[in-house]
């Protein structure tokens, strides 16, 4: 039997993409195996995709950090055919082959049943971003910050993450702020939910007092740098920031005084290693709270043929919402 796939090939430096016809032994081992219904793209996916990252450590590849399909054969008791499944993380189309394959393998144990609610179409619109969205949101919850206490600031608002994360917030009952550097997408963060924007240059620079007023109840960073140094200065006491990503660089300009004298707390939230338990329970949430018509409005969707564009524009910020690769025709 065979597949298709999206192979990226490296040779004396340059990087191609092809779309291909491979025989069902290039597998990668596993005890389930899947056929692809829909993935999606992510910051990571156009990494992979044009070799940048140092991501990808050995070629030829299949790129794709998330998958949804259907369960076709399964050597473990936990899964049977026909089952839908969801597989992000675990660095799955980073160092063993991933999503844009219309067939794959993979553990057991890095599975997640998809929700009776959900469609695997769904579960790619939501995808690494939404997921990692989600468990922002829960650890923010878990440290204390509910409904009532004020606005949620949300940077990189019009991005993957970002989008769910307004649109998850505002279902909840939170006040949303958003974060934007492009004031084009000031109706779509409102049809999400959220109720104040921000221009981007109102945070892109430090200050020289670590402290200003106290202004955010909650926040979901998706931008890091200079921005997460500003706004962890204007946070109330005792206040959360879940920090998701570092497109404005990994380097932190901040002193400690937040910490210190309001007891800010700064939470790294990590969607690659996250145990099963915790998948399961933001799954379910997601499920439960984000309205699928709203989710619907985020997405564009493309062709497995079709990928390698959209993974060079999400590396210039180029791509709004999200990203949702169909991968079965």
């Amino acid at each position: 039997m065979s597949f298709q796939a999206l192979v990226v090939r490296k040779a004396d430096d340059r990087i191609t993409q092809s779309f291909e016809t491979l025989d069902d032994n290039l597998l990668p081992p596993g005890e389930v195996t899947v056929d692809v219904e829909y993935s999606t793209v992510n910051y990571k996916d156009g990494l992979c995709l044009t070799g940048q990252g140092g991501l990808v450590r050995q070629y030829p590849h299949v790129p794709g950090i998330d998958l949804a399909g259907r369960v076709v054969a399964s050597e473990s008791a936990a899964f049977q055919p026909g089952d839908r499944v969801i597989l992000t993380g675990w660095r799955v189309g980073e160092v063993r082959w991933g999503g844009y394959a219309t067939r794959t393998r993979a553990d057991a144990a890095q599975l997640v049943h998809l929700p009776a609610a959900m469609t695997t179409r769904q579960a790619m619109a939501i995808g690494t971003a939404g997921l990692t969205a989600m468990l922002a949101i829960m650890a923010l919850e878990a440290q204390g910050l509910a409904p009532g206490q004020g606005e949620v600031l949300v940077t990189g608002a019009s991005g993957g993450v970002g989008s769910v994360a307004v649109a998850l917030l505002d279902a909840l009952g939170y006040p949303v702020a958003a974060v934007t550097g492009r004031p084009e997408h000031g109706d779509y963060l409102r049809r999400l939910g959220a109720k104040t924007l921000i221009d981007r240059s109102e945070l892109a620079e430090t200050v020289k007092r670590p402290l200003e007023g106290e202004r955010w109840a909650g926040c979901v960073d998706a931008v890091g740098g200079a921005m997460l140094a500003r706004v962890l200065g204007q946070m109330k006491y005792g206040a959360s920031v879940a920090a998701v990503g570092l497109a404005g660089g990994a380097t932190l300009p901040a002193t400690v005084i937040p910490f210190l004298l309001r007891g800010v707390n700064l939470l790294g939230i990590d969607s690659v290693l996250q145990p099963l338990d915790r998948r399961r329970a933001a799954w379910s949430r997601l499920a439960e709270t984000l309205p699928m018509a709203l989710l619907e409005s985020m997405i564009e969707e493309v062709a497995l043929a079709d990928v390698v564009p959209v993974g060079e524009a999400i590396l210039k910020g180029g791509v709004k919402g999200r990203t949702v690769v169909r991968v079965a025709e």
